[in-house]
């Protein structure tokens, strides 16, 4: 009997060791990475066998590993119903509901794995694992630091540390902790020397941050690994545009274009191409742009994503923005989640005057990248256009006709929706003239209205009273602007409208009571190759019996883009029926031709803390009537700085001897300061609630 035994254990033992030998062809493919092939393998072992527990084991981890997570799931806990007390069986199935993303699910299951065995490296590295899909990661970063302790040095259990960080660092960026989040990624780089990826989230946690110098050092380490240059080069070109330098940003992305080869990885083939039309886009050159795209468009019939939002940026650039529009409607069309097709087309909704439509998908943004900054400064911005603010504008001007003025101004917006705002103005002057003794002073004040009727055109308009006291006339005059602004086509504005105003540049002229009817309009155009033209028209009509007629038109070249400088010329045309010169300057030819440089840096384009200006220096020619020409001259400049992201300050001053309402032989200064603060931290109404 006892031989019997003996004999059939030993068959057992045979069995089981040819049985195990015959099966590690199956666990070399599952080691290797070929689960396919390895699901096929323990699928025809189970046919022979199909009780046995580690056929079912490998081909439940070749099934779900293979990418059918779902039947993995079935399969596990089939082997858990037969075996509920195997440690093992427990082990893959918690990993099966990681691969289904049933996190919540895993999470319990691991917790009840741990009460069993505490030190199960693999429960421990399973549970770190899912808390990280949980985006739990303080807890996840304990459970791997335990799952290390226990296999001190585990690649596995290091890799899962090293994303585990990257989510860690990636929610202090969020919420602007950015300090911490460095700290988080130079932790990564002790175990991990000099590795790409924590080198790029580094770089990228600079550039979110505006450390661009430090972001530019990061993609030059990178660079330094010959493998890695080509994103390196990307990122630096990138930092080139945020420092505002695009011609250099061209140079670094023509070189890294350069370096393509047929052994370049395809993905990086296309972000280098990517930067590169980028940086094309950011220089204007749109003909070569067009180019590529078109080229790119032919390669791929059913365009890619990023080739759409190329697209979509040169239409933005060159201000089609109903193109852009579409081509973003196709990227959302085939990700809905997707960043680019979100703000992007936020930024042109924006850009045509639909502001309902804008934020509403700076919000989508929002839903799918929680806190993304850009997104956040974009609601920021647009919020600012639409929050109620006073603005206050003290002067003192004089001129060589020994008059002198102070005027001081109050002016406030008060938006009720996107479409919608009230206004008001209440200006305060005095006038006096040292020769003729004579002083007299000013109220204007005014109310009025801004209604969007189309997303190109809008009305503006205010009506106010006008009351003059001096020591000859007292008397008060209804005033009123109506004015209506028109995009009839991109890149061109008109404005047309009616102006009821009082002359007041002196005491004479006040004291005359001299009301002007003005009916004018404005026109403007701009190109894609940065030329600009200006022209504007009035006729006037005075209660003087006089009419008068003046023609400006402006033709200007743009030099740089950032900041702003600008050459070119302008022209100007006066003509008035009745010449009363001495009352007021109303020639019956009246021709000036000037060339002009400003250079400008708006208050929109700085953030707190920061500086702008603005300088425009002129010199040309003035022909009155049949007069020998005269020299002109011109100097405006203002230079402010912006306190908080609510208040700003700047002065101004103005210099000229051009003619005016005085006379030939006439010089003018004024000198003053402004001062404009949003009152309420943001706009009255809710997006949700727009009309």
């Amino acid at each position: 009997m006892k031989l019997k035994q003996l004999i059939l254990s030993l068959v057992l033992f045979i069995s089981h060791f040819l049985y195990t030998q015959d099966m590690k062809k199956g666990f070399d493919f599952l080691e290797n990475g070929k689960y396919q092939q390895a699901k096929d393998f323990f699928e025809q072992v189970l046919k022979e066998y199909p009780t046995n527990k580690t056929a079912r084991l490998c081909y439940g981890r070749a099934v779900g590993l293979s990418g059918n997570s779902k039947e993995a799931v079935t399969l596990f806990t089939n082997l858990l119903r037969d075996y509920p007390s195997d440690f093992e069986v427990k082990l893959n199935y918690a990993e099966s509901l990681l691969w289904n993303t049933d996190f919540s699910l895993a999470e319990d299951f691991y917790v009840t794995l741990l009460q069993e065995n505490a030190t199960s490296f693999s429960a421990l590295l399973g549970y770190a694992n899912t808390l990280s899909n949980l985006k739990k990661y303080d807890k996840a970063i304990v459970y791997v630091d335990k799952a290390l302790t226990v296999l001190p040095g585990n690649k596995n259990a290091l890799l899962s540390k090293k994303y585990i960080r990257f989510g860690l660092a990636n929610d202090k960026i969020q919420s602007q902790d950015y300090n911490q989040g460095e700290a988080i990624l130079k932790e990564n780089l002790k175990d991990f020397t000099n590795d790409a990826e924590t080198l790029q989230n580094l770089a990228n946690l600079y550039l979110i941050s505006e450390q661009n110098e430090k972001a530019q050092e990061t993609f030059e380490r990178i660079g330094k690994n010959p493998n890695n240059q080509l994103i390196s080069l990307n990122g630096i070109s990138l930092v080139y545009h945020l420092n505002e330098n695009d011609k250099q940003a061209l140079l670094v992305s023509k070189k890294a274009v350069e370096l393509i080869d047929d052994k370049t990885v395809t993905s990086i083939k296309e972000r280098t191409n990517e930067r590169y039309i980028q940086a094309l886009i950011w220089n204007r050159k749109f003909s070569e742009v067009e180019k590529k795209i078109n080229s790119l468009t032919i390669e791929n019939r059913v365009p890619e994503n990023w080739i759409l939002a190329l697209r979509s940026t040169l239409n933005i650039y060159k201000n089609d923005f109903k193109k852009s529009i579409r081509d973003y409607d196709l990227i959302l069309k085939k990700d809905s989640a997707s960043f680019d097709g979100n703000l992007g087309k936020a930024n042109a909704l924006k850009a045509i005057g639909n502001t309902k439509e804008a934020y509403k998908y700076a919000d989508k943004t929002l839903e799918f990248y929680t806190n993304q900054k850009d997104a956040i400064n974009f609601i920021k911005n647009l919020d600012r256009t639409f929050t109620p603010f006073v603005s206050s504008r003290a002067s003192y001007s004089f001129d060589n006709g020994n008059n002198e003025a102070y005027s001081f101004l109050v002016r406030s917006e008060f938006p009720l929706s996107t479409k919608f705002k009230l206004m008001g103005s209440y200006n305060y002057r005095t006038n006096s003239n040292s020769i003729s003794n004579i002083n007299a002073n000013s109220n204007n004040a005014s109310l009025g209205l801004s209604y969007q009727l189309l997303t190109n055109l809008t009305f503006t308009g205010d009506i106010g009273i006008f009351s003059s006291q001096s020591e000859v006339n007292d008397y008060n005059q209804f005033l009123t602007n109506l004015s209506f602004n028109f995009r009839p086509f991109k890149l061109q504005n008109l404005d047309f409208g009616y102006k009821r105003e009082i002359q007041n540049f002196n005491t004479e002229l006040q004291d005359r009571e001299i009301i002007q009817d003005n009916f004018f309009m404005n026109y403007s155009l701009n190109t894609n190759f940065n030329l600009g033209f200006f022209s504007q028209y009035f006729y006037t009509s005075q209660n003087d019996n006089n009419t008068r007629n003046l023609l400006f038109i402006s033709l200007y070249y743009t030099l740089l883009q950032k900041p702003s400088l600008k050459a070119g010329v302008n022209y100007q045309n006066i003509s008035f029926k009745n010449q009363v010169p001495t009352i007021y300057f109303s020639p019956e030819r009246f021709n000036a031709a000037e060339v002009f440089l400003n250079i400008i840096k708006p208050d929109a384009s700085v953030k707190e803390k920061g500086w702008f200006y603005e300088l425009t220096a002129a010199t040309g020619f003035q022909y009155i009537e049949d007069q020998d020409k005269q020299n002109t001259y011109r100097f405006q400049g203002k230079l402010g700085y912006k306190l908080s992201n609510r208040s700003l300050l700047h002065i101004f001053g103005t210099h000229s001897n051009i003619a005016s309402t005085i006379a030939t032989g006439f010089t003018f200064t004024e000198m003053g300061v402004l001062f404009k603060y949003y009152f309420l931290k943001k706009p009255v109404f809710t997006t949700s609630k727009m009309f």
